[in-house]
């Protein structure tokens, strides 16, 4: 009778301490050591064989032209027009890119006069809320390539306590389903890119390492470099399995709201305004946020604090409107994904038929622009709301319909504040 293994013969982790054993004839492998061989061969691959037609194909974007892209962003996202173009633009034009250096390769070679196109990183600038995130994550899931959101207030310099820029690139990998060859085409968001600004406009005589010092290092990526990662994340050490990924042509997006930066532009707008007859005068008051965003030069995000370098790399910048009560009512109700259709869907789970009043929903709209909060305080509106209907749930199956007018949004709202 032959004796059970119980113990992997590669790391001698028993079975308690592996979610999977696979036993053979004497030996044993566990599930870690499996991924651990797996990465080897994919490394091992990357390096030393050149990619087929066939995988090339596999990895080739689809691409729409600009206006189909758009078309795709108006089922998702209401308003924001200008932003929605410029980001369309920006993505066919990387894409293209790619598949024009693909197809060329061996032209490019004989060629002396050949061009290389650089590519373009994009910066969003505007409030929370306004749908940052939502225009990159929606576009990245039409063209089905890896997409991943990094926070930038979690990174710090490589060192210290926190995370490294690199791991930026590890989510990519992992979101690539660790196909390093599609991660170098995917698209990565990082949010919250105003956090990171140096707290003064000349250079910091202190180590800022969750500031100018995480700017530097994002320096490098942005740009274009091969990056030695931790496939499974986590601080580097030297036995470590490596995988490389070239950020060449990953398309970078960086977000933030960027408060007060509407200032740091009136000041130089006002300071270059003219006197005399003819020249238009504009109140201060009677700007909007959302215009004075739009009049955003390099030199406004330089003085904000971000590195000359870092603004460089991001040539394409692109403002957000303030999200307005017609805005919001639009993103409550029209689309495809719209938080009143998906609570009817969720209802409608339970065999419940959920339905508002335009009174109700204009209520709904008024407080959450009171909150400040954006688009993205509709839901927390709303779950404040529906919480009680949620929780007597089996009560209202047997119902069978529950219709929200303007009074028990104000009831709701009232025990609420108090």
């Amino acid at each position: 009778m032959k004796k059970k293994i119980s113990v992997c013969s590669f790391c001698s982790a028993t079975i308690e301490e592996v979610e999977r054993l696979i036993t053979g004839d004497g030996a044993a492998i566990c599930n870690r050591c499996v991924q651990t061989c797996h990465n080897m061969v994919l490394l091992d691959k990357n390096r030393n064989v050149a990619p087929s037609p066939q995988q090339n194909k596999q990895t080739e974007v689809h691409l729409p032209p600009p206006s189909e892209l758009k078309k795709h962003l108006d089922k998702f996202v209401i308003g924001q027009e200008t932003a929605k173009i410029a980001l369309s633009v920006a993505v066919y034009n990387h894409y293209k890119r790619l598949r024009s250096k693909t197809n060329s390769k061996s032209a490019e070679k004989s060629s002396e006069n050949s061009v290389e196109i650089d590519k373009s990183n994009v910066v969003f600038i505007g409030p929370t809320g306004s749908g940052k995130t939502l225009l990159a994550q929606t576009l990245a899931r039409f063209l089905q390539v890896p997409f991943t959101i990094a926070d930038a207030t979690v990174l710090t310099e490589a060192g210290y306590v926190g995370e490294d820029v690199d791991s930026i690139l590890v989510r990519l990998y992992q979101a690539a389903e660790y196909n390093a060859q599609a991660a170098e085409r995917g698209i990565v968001f990082v949010d919250e890119i105003d956090k990171i600004a140096r707290k003064a406009a000349n250079p910091s005589i202190t180590r800022d390492v969750s500031g100018e010092g995480v700017q530097q290092g994002l320096l490098k990526i942005l740009e274009g470099t091969i990056s030695a990662i931790p496939p499974k994340g986590g601080r580097k050490h030297p036995e470590q399995s490596m995988v490389h990924i070239n950020t060449r042509n990953i398309l970078f997006i960086c977000g933030g709201a960027f408060e007060k930066l509407d200032k740091v532009i009136s000041k130089r707008i006002d300071s270059g305004s003219g006197m005399g007859f003819g020249v238009e005068v504009v109140s201060k008051s009677d700007r909007k946020i959302g215009e004075v965003l739009s009049r955003c030069e390099p030199e406004d995000l330089i003085s904000y604090g971000l590195l000359p370098e870092l603004v460089g790399r991001l040539p394409v910048i692109v403002s957000l409107d303030e999200l307005d009560e017609e805005a919001l009512l639009s993103i409550l109700t029209k689309p495809q994904n719209s938080l009143v259709k998906q609570y009817t869907k969720l209802f409608d789970m339970d065999s419940i038929k959920l339905s508002f009043t335009d009174e109700a929903l204009k209520v709904i709209v008024k407080k959450t622009v009171e909150q400040k909060t954006g688009a993205r305080g509709l839901r927390s509106v709303l779950e404040k709301i529906l919480m009680p209907y949620m929780f007597d749930v089996a009560k209202y199956r047997e119902l069978g319909t529950i219709k929200i007018d303007e009074d028990v949004v104000k009831e709701a709202l009232a025990k609420g504040r108090g």
